[in-house]
């Protein structure tokens, strides 16, 4: 492995417990977050690890048996170097400093090279994973789909008769796995009149405004207009994995958190039981309100790298995972393509390189995990950025691992 000597982070962002975030008994009501700034700077950096205190949850069981065990063969790679986005010539830990990192945990042929923990974060905390939340809910699409429970043709609306009536009707669940729906909506973060917002308050992250009743995930849903023909272009909208996950739960018979319990937590040898956040009605916020721990996150991305295996068990067809890898980059435009410019979206992951195959689950404020089968390397990043997308947070991140990967096969 090529290795330089490291140097000292340019930029060190303070901890919860520096920035006095829930601090004292009782914390002084400045230090308090609110359901108005939860997550947002700077009380993301305590909020991220603490969701259950502040919002309804449901639990996602792991099972009975005995954690799976991660093999550790640590390796020195924060001092692996790589270009950032600024031209200059930073470490991999660097990297991981400057972009408000509170876990990395990078696994090469199976076993665990770097496992690191900031921001007071520890192994048994569990994280929210934002968008991440949409790769585990498509992972769980493609085993029912495996057991024959879905059909990926038909539209929407015989799945779900509720969706006759808004413009999901016509969808079906192809053009939904892919984000390929005609469908509006808007997905501006923090504005307060989008469709995201919206999605925000029914979901219980936000308070509702004054004078307004609340809504609920579903009743939002059914408020979405037909703006363009269904299967066109990509157009990233977080709307489309709480559809995937109503047809889930009607087809299946069962909730989302069960399903996945039952599917998937259960079977990989988790450490901990997950959750989800849940609406006034319980109904999993499937698009980004996920939480486990970054051990249960490896586990789960080295299911995928291994073909949607695990401990010689088939647990998301081989079949569905390969699809995963595989897109069409003449509907992957700008903005997108910034951070991918050979990239994809499938199935509810992103493609970072098409030729390449190499793909990843991620969400706003730096959720990461990145697969790569050709090189047998797993990373999953768990952060809280000063804000919901910094394009050049994402670049530098990318750069750092794939300088890591590279690393590594020397």
């Amino acid at each position: 492995m090529a290795i330089t000597n490291t140097t000292l982070p340019s930029h060190r962002p303070r901890t919860a417990r520096e920035l006095g975030t829930m601090r004292g008994f009782p914390p002084p009501p400045e230090k308090r977050p609110t359901m108005e700034n939860w997550d947002l700077p700077p009380f993301n950096r305590w909020s991220f690890q603490n969701v259950r205190s502040l919002i309804p949850t449901v639990d996602v069981p792991r099972g009975s048996g005995a954690a799976s065990e991660l093999t550790a063969d640590h390796q020195p790679v924060g001092q692996v170097r790589y270009r950032a986005v600024d031209g200059a010539t930073k470490t991999f830990a660097d990297c991981l400093t400057e972009t408000y990192t509170d876990g990395i945990l990078i696994c090469h042929h199976g076993r665990v090279v770097m496992e690191q923990y900031f921001n007071d974060m520890t192994t048994a905390t569990l994280h929210l994973s934002q968008s991440v939340s949409k790769s585990i809910t498509g992972a769980l699409a493609g085993i029912l789909h495996g057991e024959g429970k879905l059909d990926l043709d038909a539209p929407l609306r015989d799945r779900v008769p509720e969706l006759r009536f808004c413009g999901y009707a016509d969808a079906t669940l192809n053009q939904v796995l892919d984000m390929q729906s005609g469908v509006r909506f808007v997905e501006d973060y923090g504005e307060p009149y989008s469709d995201m917002t919206r999605i925000d308050i029914a979901a219980g992250w936000r308070p509702p405004r004054p004078g307004e009743a609340a809504s609920t995930i579903r009743d939002v849903i059914l408020t979405l207009p037909q703006e363009r023909p269904h299967g066109g272009d990509f157009s990233y909208r977080s709307i489309e994995t709480d559809v995937l996950a109503w047809v889930l739960e009607r087809e299946a018979g069962s909730a989302l958190a069960n399903l996945l319990s039952d599917r998937v937590w259960s079977r990989l040898g988790m450490d901990r039981d997950a959750y989800f956040t849940v609406d006034s009605a319980g109904t999993a916020l499937a698009d980004g309100g996920f939480n486990a721990t970054l051990r249960d996150y490896a586990r789960f991305g080295l299911m995928m790298l291994n073909g949607g295996r695990h401990d010689g068990v088939q647990i998301v067809p081989q079949s569905w995972v390969d699809t995963c890898r595989t897109g069409d980059p003449a509907k992957f435009n700008a903005p997108y393509d910034l951070v991918s410019p050979n990239g994809a979206y499938r199935r509810m992951w992103w493609i970072h390189d098409v030729d390449r195959g190499d793909y990843m689950a991620r969400g706003v404020f730096g959720q990461l995990i990145y697969v790569d089968p050709e090189a047998d390397f797993l990373a999953v990043k768990l952060s809280t950025w000063p804000d919901y997308l910094i394009p050049n947070f994402t670049v530098d991140t990318l750069n750092a691992l794939i300088a890591v990967r590279n690393a590594l096969a020397d």
